[in-house]
């Protein structure tokens, strides 16, 4: 499901070495890389060869801790506008997953801010990995994923078993979110009928699971969750609703925040995997 992953790599964060934690699944342990890294393209021609420069180091600096054998990894120098290039090379390189850093914006301010990493999760459809600057990543051994009816939780969870199912020891945490209960009411899964098919699936592989039903606010409760049962990444299924008429058009109430996916990517404290299903 994953053989060719896009790193957009900034030189900030976390995100480096959670990719290289990705890279230990054994799903995906061969999975091609390209690692971008842009140069902005608005400076002058004596800061342009001084950035080029940094920007070359980068890449061999990110290629060494990675170690990964050369034949698994394209470094790629760009020049121009970062969002446009990390949309164009995905696309070109055909990413089964753009890994990228975020600062974790918050609605108006990151329209304000220019943030790469929303504008690329409102205009691309594929897969991405968000990393936020400011949390701790870890070893992927417990991985949740948020279920309900749609077909992007499903994608979600086969995502989900995909990861897991050759991890030693790896839990796969199933949870729906009920926002008719009460917001503090947490029972066991295995009585919901939302969960069922994904307990079974998870049996069928031979996954550890653990499955927990909650009520609440479906954004504020499956972040909650994350935290208390110590996540080590969040899958979330993320319908891309945009016609292709508009692909090129932003949406406002989108880039806002308005949906649970922009919810979570923003509030989650744990590394977020967005799985996308592109509109007709």
């Amino acid at each position: 499901m994953i053989k060719k992953i896009l790193f957009a790599d900034s030189g900030t964060g976390q995100s480096e070495e959670m990719l290289k934690f990705l890279m230990e699944i054994p799903a995906i342990k061969d999975a091609h890389v390209t690692i971008l890294h842009v140069v902005p393209g608005r400076i002058g021609s004596d800061q342009m060869t001084e950035k080029l420069e940094a920007g070359g180091k980068m890449l061999a600096k990110a290629i060494e801790f990675l170690g990964l054998p050369p034949e698994q990894v394209s470094p790629m120098l760009q020049q121009g506008e970062p969002k446009d290039l990390v949309l164009r090379v995905a696309d070109s390189v055909d990413a089964d997953l753009i890994v990228m850093g975020s600062r974790g914006l918050k609605r108006l301010q990151s329209i304000l801010e220019n943030s790469v990493s929303q504008y690329v999760f409102q205009l691309s459809g594929r897969p991405m990995l968000l990393v936020k600057d400011d949390i701790y990543v870890k070893r992927i051994n417990r991985v949740m994923v948020a279920i309900d009816k749609s077909d992007a939780s499903q994608q979600a969870l086969q995502l989900g078993l995909f990861l897991t199912r050759d991890i030693k020891g790896s839990q796969l945490i199933l949870t729906h979110v009920d926002a008719k209960r009460k917001p503090d009411e947490v029972i066991s899964g295995e009585s919901d009928e939302v969960l069922a098919g994904a307990i079974a699936e998870a049996k069928k592989f031979g996954v550890g699971y653990k499955a927990i039903s909650a009520g609440g606010r479906a954004g504020e409760t499956i972040c909650r969750l994350a935290d208390d049962n110590n996540a080590d990444l969040l899958l979330l299924g993320s319908p891309d609703r945009r016609p292709s008429v508009a692909k090129g058009l932003p949406d406002l109430d989108r880039l806002l925040g308005s949906s649970l996916s922009d919810y979570v990517r923003v509030y989650a404290n744990c590394p977020v995997l967005l799985t996308r299903i592109p509109s007709a």
